[in-house]
């Protein structure tokens, strides 16, 4: 599996980047998780709209979706421009049911609901969701592929439910909005020292911070997450790609 960062900042894109936006690839299928402001400038670097196989979200927050009505869009015009596309797949949940029927468009996009307590199949990937601490309905995942584990902890406050949730993994993608001398639990987002403690109770072996703030120097970010867990740690930051083999 490769991951690579599309975008990275929460509540929204810093200036020139993207907010909430990671591609994952595996035996030539590409997954495009989350699709926030900014997001489909960004992966066009990397890939063309056309060539998505399909996308999943984790809730319906503008900084994680704001970008789908666009894609759509990217779509119809291709399709125009070089034939008919196929109807693009996006997984999302129905426990916003105004929200989810927006992922369906003409034959552009057809939005699949999942089941938070069922396994997924999306291509080469097994997905298997928990729900997170957030205002809104809102899911981690994690993330199988040749026998590798990614978990994506989407938005959330820390839970102990993501220990075994992510026990093992190989990659971590974890959100952190907020530096550890703050309180993030009702806003629903996790403080450094929560990513730090989450990585290594759950053991896994590398620890990337997303869905960052918009101040401070985002480095104390790593230096307090490093002070729960000894594995690596680093921030994600627009075209990181990492290798998860």
């Amino acid at each position: 599996m490769q991951l690579q960062i599309i975008g990275c900042w929460g509540g929204y894109p810093k200036a020139n980047e993207a907010s909430s936006g990671y591609l994952l690839e595996c035996e030539g299928f590409h997954l495009l998780i989350d699709c926030g402001s900014g997001v489909l400038s960004k992966l066009q670097n990397t890939l063309k709209p056309e060539q998505i196989d399909a996308v999943i979200v984790s809730h319906y927050h503008s900084d994680h979706i704001a970008d789908i009505g666009v894609l759509q869009h990217a779509r119809l015009i291709q399709g125009i421009l070089a034939g008919t596309l196929p109807n693009l797949p996006i997984y999302g949940h129905q426990l916003n049911a105004q929200e989810f029927e927006k992922l369906t468009y003409k034959q552009i996009t057809k939005g699949i609901a999942y089941e938070p307590i069922a396994p997924l199949n999306v291509g080469p990937f097994k997905i298997q969701f928990l729900q997170t601490a957030h205002p809104v309905p809102c899911f981690a995942m994690r993330i199988e592929a040749k026998g590798k584990v990614l978990v994506y902890t989407a938005d959330t406050s820390f839970k102990p439910e993501l220990i075994d949730f992510s026990k093992d993994a190989d990659v971590l993608l974890c959100e952190c909005n907020f530096y550890g001398n703050l309180d993030g639990k009702a806003a629903g987002h996790m403080r450094s020292f929560d990513c730090g403690t989450l990585a290594s109770k759950a053991n896994v072996k590398e620890l990337v911070l997303t869905h960052l703030p918009h101040f401070g120097n985002l480095q104390q970010l790593v230096e307090e997450a490093g002070q729960h867990f000894t594995g690596k740690i680093q921030l994600a930051f627009q075209d990181l790609k990492i290798i998860i083999d």
